[in-house]
């Protein structure tokens, strides 16, 4: 009797240890990647959610008490989403404050060469390395009170051979402006003149761009907020889907 008492009460031991595993490995996914999912997970959605939060963090590692999107993170997620086919859209959002351009660079580029249909929204600001994030999508939208700060590329730290320096800081700002003309309809002359614009900032040079005016600048396609987004990206999606058909037909 006591025999199976014991062996009675150790069965459902087993199962929380299980369960508690399982919560952990989500609990763990949240904490390094901000999400309850990931590209390689199948979802019972078609869509996947990739965030760009806080300061974009490059080689040199922030302080723990900065909220920071990791490009060693983001990067591998880019590559899943465009390998995963139970992927077929990707909504981008955007609440950052900048951070490093080259890593900011490099996610840029990744989102604007996947095959899958994208689209991006600011919500609350997508500052600075931000908005070649944010024009890299397939079609952008932003909040109504979100903003957007436009300015020179700065440079932290030791500085040796200023001419130098400066000449690689105009080559490396020659890069964020064509990027940006490119992936957008904003004038190059204008985002120049945006960046450049002295008063607007307290402190420093550049504009602050908010809601409409980004889109009236050309900058992001359209004000509008997640049901907004998420319409349009099943939009895109859903049109992708019907060309596959003619794609596929064989001339006879």
């Amino acid at each position: 009797m006591s025999d199976f008492t014991y062996q009675s009460s150790d069965q459902p031991q087993g199962e929380p240890n299980k369960q508690d595993a399982g919560k952990d490995s989500l609990v763990n996914k949240i904490q390094q990647l901000g999400q309850t999912n990931v590209a390689q997970m199948p979802s019972d959605s078609k869509i996947h959610c990739l965030t760009i939060v806080g300061q974009i963090e490059g080689h040199v590692q922030l302080p723990p008490q900065n909220k920071t999107t990791k490009y060693e993170h983001v990067i591998p997620q880019i590559v899943a989403i465009e390998q995963n086919p139970n992927i077929e859209g990707l909504l981008v959002i955007l609440n950052t404050v900048g951070g490093d351009v080259e890593a900011g660079l490099a996610i840029s580029e990744m989102l604007a060469s996947l095959s899958k249909p994208t689209v991006s929204l600011v919500l609350g600001g997508g500052h600075s390395i931000g908005v070649p994030i944010a024009v890299s999508c397939d079609f952008s939208f932003i909040a109504e009170t979100a903003t957007m700060t436009i300015h020179p590329v700065r440079l932290t730290g030791l500085v040796i051979g200023v001419p130098q320096t400066f000449e690689y800081l105009d080559k490396m700002q020659d890069r964020v402006i064509n990027f940006v003309t490119k992936n957008s309809g904003i004038p190059e002359e204008k985002f120049k003149e945006l960046m450049l614009s002295k008063g607007n900032l307290t402190r420093d040079i550049g504009t602050n761009v908010v809601g409409a005016d980004a889109v009236e600048y050309g900058l992001i396609d359209q004000v509008g907020g997640v049901g907004e987004a998420i319409r349009k990206l099943n939009e895109m999606v859903e049109a992708k889907n019907q060309d596959k058909p003619q794609e596929g037909k064989m001339l006879q």
